[in-house]
């Protein structure tokens, strides 16, 4: 297959490169040098043919995308940029121009690009979702970018989670609940979106249905926030033995919180066992007391996952961002979803969360040079 493909670079592509070029140019060696993916010795090759003054707009686009494939953004950039002055308004650049910039941490420039891409093509769906990625939750713009992203492409999944965790946020729970329902029902095996929605369904007092999918998912994955929303659920309906056996499992996985803690109170109380429901009054005043909970929890995480026990680490690290979005917890969550998980997604999305979450650039140094190292590995693997 990959054969092939460069079969058809060099059909369709090609000639008008080698058309343009020195008479000393060796097809058969820069053939040789895609098909064993040497792009950085193909862009050297490319110069040494056309030398440091190329202008041909095409030529300067491959060279580009050579020094791209080869991981050399500061070089691409350089040659992508001389295409944009001699082909404006040319989508393809642009999206390299923005992307490059983007990878390098220059997100003003990347917005600048995207931009000139919607002035271009105002229904694409692609540089909406690009755009509210590079934003961060504060910015007003990234909630406008998703909802023009959503009404092009409603049942995308990664957006559709995004904007309902915005409307949520807002408490405008009704609209959530819709985008997500939309999204779910064209791919109705989305445990991601099934599981976003069960909080927003019990504010909407959809309990039944929290029961019903909840149980359905933990039936294959005990997720301690999948957990809580389905004892929630059970309180809520009334239900305050199976509210109470769900409320104690999260006990049994060090997932407790001030929360959970009096809604077990609150149903032991509705059962008349007050003795339990004073030891539980007591425990929720004690949960609430500690400002190092995110710490513990992010401790605890690395322990489960030490001991190989990944859905607990899981929950653990998700468990401590309820308190405090530390950055040592994105960290941990990036490299559970990249290394023990393979879900390069989700790994990219911690990842970017993590750098965002302004980590100590002195103390962790290290930790943020190998996120941004990886960060473009995964990239080209995507």
């Amino acid at each position: 297959m990959k054969n092939f493909l460069l079969l058809l670079f060099f059909i369709f592509i090609s000639p008008s490169l080698f058309a343009q070029g020195k008479s000393s140019l060796d097809k058969e060696k820069l053939f040789d040098f895609y098909q064993n993916q040497k792009y950085a010795e193909a862009a050297n090759y490319l110069k040494s043919i056309y030398g440091e003054d190329v202008s041909d707009a095409k030529t300067l686009s491959q060279i580009g995308y050579c020094y791209l494939m080869s991981g050399n953004t500061a070089e691409a950039e350089k040659y992508y940029a001389k295409v944009n002055i001699q082909q404006p308004n040319n989508l393809p650049t642009l999206f390299s121009l923005a992307s490059i910039n983007w990878r390098r941490g220059n997100a003003d420039k990347a917005k600048l690009y995207y931009g000139e891409i919607v002035k271009i093509d105002s229904n694409n769906f692609t540089v909406y979702k690009l755009l509210a990625d590079i934003l961060t939750t504060k910015d007003s713009l990234r909630s406008v970018y998703l909802i023009k992203a959503n009404k092009l492409n409603p049942t995308e999944a990664d957006v559709a989670y995004d904007l309902a965790d915005v409307y949520a946020g807002l408490q405008k729970y009704a609209i959530a609940y819709k985008i997500l329902n939309i999204a779910i029902d064209a791919d109705s095996g989305n445990i991601i979106l099934k599981k976003a929605i069960l909080p927003i369904a019990n504010f909407l007092k959809k309990y039944d249905e929290v029961i019903l999918s909840g149980e359905k998912i933990l039936q294959v994955n005990q997720d301690a926030l999948v957990i809580k929303d389905v004892a929630k659920a059970y309180y809520f309906t009334k239900n305050y033995d199976k509210a109470i056996v769900k409320f104690k499992l999260l006990e049994t996985m060090a997932m407790q919180n001030e929360a959970t803690l009096y809604y077990t109170s609150l149903s032991y109380r509705a059962l008349k066992n007050y003795p339990a429901a004073v030891a539980y009054r007591k425990r929720t005043i004690e949960e609430g007391i500690s400002t190092n909970t995110s710490s513990y929890y992010a401790l605890l995480g690395l322990v489960y996952e030490e001991s190989d026990k990944l859905a607990l680490a899981n929950s653990a690290y998700q468990k401590g961002l309820e308190f405090k979005a530390e950055p040592n917890i994105y960290y941990r969550l990036a490299l559970l979803y990249d290394l023990k998980y393979k879900q390069i997604k989700q790994a990219n999305k911690y990842y970017n969360l993590y750098l965002k979450s302004k980590p100590n650039p002195i103390k962790d140094k290290d930790e943020i040079k190998y996120v941004k190292i990886r960060m473009e590995e995964l990239k080209a693997l995507d």
